[in-house]
């Protein structure tokens, strides 16, 4: 567990780094529209590669400060994507009304692991490492 406390910041990175650059692959290569939910995702995603970024370079004990409460907010959303997915929330409560559905489904892999999936996936590990980034900090 120590080694993954000292890297947190480093897997941060790297998971919000990978994020950004599938979520462009499948929009961008792919062609496949996200729609508003993944927007919002996407909203609280892509500069946590920037702030955990800054964070390694300034050797800035603070940064999981900063990243907490964005991954936290991206979790919330993407938490209740998956709701809608799964059909816990009616899709009637979703903002994807015009345009592409919140429930399009363009990837399911082993049956049951989804994009909004994996996005929930990405903000879980990252505010966990976030928490452990501090007690990193803390222990020096």
């Amino acid at each position: 567990m120590t080694i993954i406390k000292k890297y947190s910041l480093y897997l941060i990175f790297a998971i919000a780094l990978v994020g950004t650059l599938v979520s462009i692959y499948f929009s961008d290569i792919l062609g496949w529209a996200p729609c508003v939910l993944c927007w919002y995702q996407r909203i609280f995603l892509y500069p946590l590669v920037i702030i955990s970024l800054v964070g390694i370079l300034r050797k800035d004990p603070q940064v999981h400060t900063y990243i907490t409460p964005i991954a936290i907010i991206g979790a919330l959303v993407s938490l209740f994507h998956n709701f809608l997915y799964w059909g816990i929330v009616p899709e009637s409560a979703a903002p994807c009304q015009a345009g592409v559905s919140c429930t399009a489904e363009y990837l399911k892999l082993y049956g049951f692991v989804t994009i909004p999936l994996l996005c929930l996936v990405a903000f879980v590990l990252i505010i966990i490492l976030a928490f452990l980034s501090k007690k990193n900090y803390e222990n020096k």
